[in-house]
């Protein structure tokens, strides 16, 4: 798979990233906040659930696609729905 580095100031809020350093992948996850200014942006790291300030000029940021929609079981949520389970609806039960 080709990757193309990206700098600050090509991301979005929501882009999906993985952080590399001397080729190992050092913290993948969404973009939650961007300081174009500074050259720095923070991600939601989808390993750890937690909050990360990244600096490019020390990273090799690439983009990636999202992973699918998980359900809070862990569970794909096209492999749920595969597996009969019922989701709630907004809509009302009949009488």
């Amino acid at each position: 798979m080709e990757t193309q580095r990206v700098h600050t100031a090509q991301l979005y809020i929501g882009d999906y990233i993985e952080a590399w350093h001397n080729g190992k992948l050092f913290h993948r996850g969404r973009v939650t906040h961007l300081v174009p200014a500074l050259d720095l942006f923070w991600i939601l790291d989808a390993r750890t659930g937690t909050r990360r300030l990244l600096d490019p000029e020390s990273l090799e940021i690439v983009l990636v696609e999202a992973p699918p929609a998980s359900t809070p079981s862990g569970a794909t949520a096209a492999s749920a729905a595969a597996a009969g389970s019922t989701a709630a609806s907004a809509e009302p039960m009949p009488a």
